[in-house]
């Protein structure tokens, strides 16, 4: 009975679920042990690099076991729930087993196969999760020389004396075993790897025993230290420090979003030689469409913005100078010219920065980007953009403007040309007509790389965004 009973319990792994990528934290359960589930039933949301995910179980059955808390960062494969399955057979095997690991060697895990970057300029590069063999403890022979040769540092002459009970060098000391973004979390946190007890298998160091090192170096009692007189001329400094919370500091573990999003803008930042220009605008006559278009049957119920038109002004701008949408490729040496615009939209989310993007946004009427647009920004607020949505984008508008920012630099997504900053749009004194006039004025900032786009060709771009949202009736003449 308790062998069928094991046969009849599946375990459902960790996926890729198509992102490239090498692990995924678990958000949220929806179902706990003694729960009833079926085919396709949504059981936890886990996030990866850019995106959270829901993932359904493949199989009937009754829960047995969830592996991992909320709040785990497992890496995919990696069995996250046991599911009893229904009928008591045996199920079918999900992946072949491992070849035999010869008794001589150590076993590895496989090393696993080349991944692609996924997100729009949030590319994660490809990783290993062998783990390198453990170091073997030095032998009798190997201590004595190594004790020789810290003689001969120390000055001494002569061949040293041979001690009865020789102890291993500091320098031949194991290294704990534990996985890079651990290691991370430890140097983070403050942890000595070697003062924490290994829980995982082969006696690798896991999140969960630093997070416990952590807690116990908490919970110990610590020595008053001794006090330290505050200097009398500064009350302003003491009072200001009061308001703080006890805490002089707090770490937070680069994960997720955060982190791929700084590994992607470091390695755009110092590939992508930038060049970034700007222009301030008259944007009056546009702000009026704006107010036309909200009350034109055409856009009933679509959201209408300024956005909507500044993303029209560059599609226009990209039409009338194709080359600026294009890619650099390193392997072949060559420029890639798309004949097709992925218009992306960066968005803060309660996760972090995303860019999702609009798919062939070239060919859209303006009720349809209007559409586009505000789908885009409902489900990035929902915290639902698929990660189908954050590849594959050409070039990215971010709107530093809606936090009352009048322009800024922005660092180009990886694997693209161009990036349009839109400020905050303002009323300001403008010569108009020539005369000194209240006008709503905006700054825009285009950068480029200027391996493929030159300062005539990045110029041109955007002077025709400029000169569309000034005069949006060339929205008109120059489509």
């Amino acid at each position: 009975m308790t062998t069928m009973t094991n046969a009849s319990v599946r375990e459902f792994k960790m996926p890729d679920v198509g992102e490239g990528l090498t692990e995924a934290e678990i958000l949220k359960w929806y179902v706990q042990p003694g729960d009833t589930v079926t085919d396709g039933q949504v059981v936890c949301e886990v996030e990866t690099a850019k995106a959270a995910v829901e993932l359904p179980i493949p199989y009937d059955g009754v829960v047995r076991a969830l592996h991992f808390p909320e709040g785990t960062t497992v890496d995919v494969g990696t069995s996250i729930i046991a599911v009893e399955v229904a009928g008591g057979a045996a199920p079918a095997q999900e992946e072949a087993p491992a070849a035999p690991v010869p008794a001589a060697e150590p076993e590895r895990p496989a090393e696993p196969a080349a991944r692609q970057p996924v997100l729009v300029g949030y590319g994660v590069a490809t990783s290993s999760t062998r783990r390198r063999p453990r170091k073997q403890a030095p032998d009798a022979a190997a201590q004595q020389a190594a004790a020789a040769v810290q003689s001969e540092l120390n000055g001494h002459g002569g061949a040293p004396a041979t001690p009865a009970a020789p102890a291993a060098p500091a320098a031949l000391a194991q290294r704990p075993l534990a996985k890079p973004p651990v290691r991370k979390l430890a140097k983070d946190l403050g942890v000595d790897l070697a003062t924490v007890t290994p829980t995982g298998p082969d006696g690798v160091v896991t999140r969960e025993d630093v997070h416990a090192a952590v807690a116990a170096a908490q919970a110990s009692p610590q020595p008053p230290a001794a006090p330290v007189p505050a200097p009398a001329a500064a009350p302003v400094q003491a009072a200001a420090l009061a308001s703080y919370d006890t805490a002089r500091e707090t770490r937070v573990p680069v994960k997720g979003v955060r982190k791929a999003t700084a590994a992607a803008m470091v390695g755009s930042a110092f590939t992508a030689p930038h060049v970034t220009e700007f222009v301030t605008v008259d944007v009056t006559r546009t702000m009026k469409l704006v107010e036309e278009l909200k009350q034109d049957k055409e856009f009933a119920g679509l959201r209408v913005n300024p956005l909507l038109l500044i993303a029209k002004a560059l599609l226009v701008a990209i039409r009338r100078n194709p080359d600026i949408n294009a890619s650099w490729d390193e392997a072949a040496q060559e420029i890639v010219v798309k004949h097709y615009v992925n218009l992306g939209i960066a968005a803060a989310t309660p996760r972090g920065l995303i860019v999702p993007n609009i798919k062939d946004a070239h060919a859209k009427t303006l009720p349809e980007l209007a559409g586009s647009l505000g789908e885009l920004v409902s489900t990035a607020r929902e915290g639902k953009t698929s990660p189908a949505a954050m590849q594959g984008g050409t070039v990215t508008i971010t709107n530093v403007g809606v936090f009352g920012v009048d322009t800024g630099t922005p660092i180009l997504n990886p694997g693209e040309s161009a990036i349009l900053a839109v400020g905050a749009i303002k009323l300001q004194p403008w010569v108009h007509k020539g005369k000194v006039k209240p006008r709503q004025v905006t700054t825009l900032a285009l950068s480029f790389d200027h391996r493929l786009v030159d300062g005539e060709l990045g110029s041109k771009v955007l002077a025709d965004v400029a000169a569309v949202l000034e005069q949006p009736k060339r929205l008109m003449t120059w489509a």
